[in-house]
């Protein structure tokens, strides 16, 4: 699909999201991708655009702050803000999802420590990702890995954002990588653990325990609430 954007240039529509849609084009030069947060007709139109520019700024800030806590991450090139669109680098390569099918062990427990200790960066940075997810990490020439999309990520250090982190990073094992998780969950923690030391990640494993217990019991008081037809 191929359609006007930015100027007079065609661009490609690559992913269209909930709150975002994702354009690649040659931008002086370079293959770039364009996150645009398109107007929503349901908002006010100052609304909906105090709040485009606000969460673009921010996602351009901790796309930045999370490179500058040794994560790599796209390069952010521009921020328009009449269009609330970054311009960042194309990181060309598999997402980790595909990524993952065909890898030996040594190479998966590699990859997945390196996970571990990218995560811990982050947490160490006082940045959270907010969707952990194998389909939103690119891994470049088979050993750079890039982490991508940081449309929910924040910043905090709290252990309570930390377990959320881990606990989406383990579901996205267990929901798309599900005979791999165990192994490969492991060692993002042992990675994670390398980084954030030991003592920091129990706490944080901890966390990550009681909020997936909170979860579960949620479950649990509405499906009973589901009355018998």
């Amino acid at each position: 699909m191929r359609l006007k954007f930015l100027g007079d240039d065609p661009v490609m529509l690559i992913r269209k999201g909930a709150e975002a849609s994702i354009f690649l084009e040659e931008w002086h030069g370079r293959q770039v991708v364009m996150k645009t947060r398109l107007p929503k007709a349901y908002r006010v139109d100052r609304l909906d655009s105090s709040i485009r520019l606000a969460r673009t700024s921010r996602e351009a800030h901790l796309l930045h702050d999370s490179k500058r806590a040794g994560v790599p991450t796209p390069t952010v090139y521009e921020v328009d803000t009449a269009t609330s669109t970054i311009v960042m680098d194309y990181v060309n390569g598999p997402r980790l999802k595909e990524a993952f099918f065909g890898m030996d062990d040594l190479n998966l427990a590699r990859t997945c420590g390196l996970v571990g200790s990218l995560v811990g960066r982050l947490h160490s940075g006082g940045i959270v990702h907010g969707d952990l997810t194998t389909s939103n990490m690119i891994l470049r020439d088979g050993e750079k890995l890039f982490f991508i999309d940081f449309g929910l990520s924040g910043y905090s250090s709290e252990p309570e954002a930390r377990g959320v982190d881990l606990l989406l990073m383990s579901r996205a094992f267990k929901s798309t990588h599900f005979a791999l998780h165990s192994r490969a969950f492991k060692a993002v923690l042992d990675g994670y653990r390398r980084v954030i030391g030991r003592k920091d990640t129990e706490c944080v494993l901890t966390k990550m325990h009681e909020i997936e217990k909170r979860g579960r019991y949620s479950e649990r008081t509405q499906t009973s609430l589901v009355p018998n037809i």
